[in-house]
């Protein structure tokens, strides 16, 4: 079991219970990621966690596979999807890299919350370049902690992750800007078609690109 695979598996039952800290910011980009699919696709989500997002978008596809990294985690969701009878969606234990997601071929691929979370950021989205077809979509929202205004309480919170990190408190995390993040997605094949910040402090960076 890797570092991370423990940390999220060590918090996936406090996790599952956490409330929504943005609920409009987060309604809000939930219905912008509802309104590019449509009945006919299939879709992957990327750290899906514990299902929450997985099951409010399942119903608007025909096929929803949500991966994590964390057994605890798909566990969870296996059982939030069987509780409230939601019967097209597979969970999967499984990191970007994992072999079993590697080479296929989806209409929408999603990480929401997931990619200032990726040590190999680059080599990750070349990855999931792959799993889209061509001419399909990935969807993605980002913290960016290095961008400008961050407000006191989170300029705070960067100097202490590292100090968690040695302690097992905090997984790895990455200070990206907001041209950072858009320039690595750009970078390995996609076009950006939409972005927004939901919320907007720290920017939670929404993309919408196409697999060019």
């Amino acid at each position: 079991m890797t570092q991370a695979t423990a940390f999220w598996d060590g918090i996936a039952e406090r996790y599952a219970k956490s409330p929504i800290k943005d609920v409009e910011a987060y309604e809000y980009s939930l219905e912008r990621t509802r309104s590019y699919l449509s009945a006919e696709d299939n879709v992957l989500e990327l750290g899906a966690g514990t299902g929450s997002t997985a099951l409010l978008l399942a119903p608007s596809v025909a096929r929803y596979v949500a991966s994590d990294l964390s057994p605890k985690m798909t566990e969870i969701g296996r059982t939030k999807a069987t509780d409230q009878g939601v019967t097209n969606v597979e969970f999967i234990a499984a990191d970007v890299s994992d072999p079993q997601l590697a080479g296929a071929s989806y209409d929408t691929v999603l990480a929401l919350n997931l990619l200032h979370l990726l040590p190999n950021l680059t080599q990750d989205l070349k990855r999931i370049h792959q799993m889209v077809k061509p001419g399909g979509l990935f969807i993605s929202k980002s913290v960016c902690l290095n961008a400008k205004g961050l407000p006191l309480r989170l300029r705070i919170m960067k100097l202490a992750i590292p100090l968690m990190q040695m302690i097992g408190k905090a997984p790895f995390v990455r200070s990206l800007t907001i041209e950072e993040l858009e320039r690595e997605v750009s970078a390995a094949g996609f076009e950006i078609i939409e972005t927004g910040n939901y919320p907007a402090a720290p920017p939670s960076r929404y993309l919408v690109a196409r697999r060019v």
